[in-house]
């Protein structure tokens, strides 16, 4: 499964796009705890949206590896 990551998700795992393996039927809480637990740093963001196909995902919601999934830091403006 490939993710897309952005802002300092990206600089905290270190590239653009990861691609990581995870099991039948995983949830987006699934993939959560699996980035949290590998990259310990995004435990310190503030928050840490999901997306999948373009729309921000529930926690629940089943992945599919054909998925585009992206990993949205808080942004911060002005």
């Amino acid at each position: 499964m490939k993710i897309l990551a952005f802002g300092i998700a990206r600089e905290i795992i270190g590239s653009a796009m990861i691609e990581i393996q995870l099991a039948e039927n995983a949830t987006v809480t699934d993939l959560k705890f699996l980035l949290m637990n590998q990259y310990p740093r995004l435990n310190q963001l503030n928050s840490l949206l999901i997306a999948v196909n373009m729309e921000y995902a529930q926690p629940h919601q089943i992945l599919q590896d054909c998925d585009e999934i992206a990993l949205i830091p808080p942004v911060s403006g002005g």
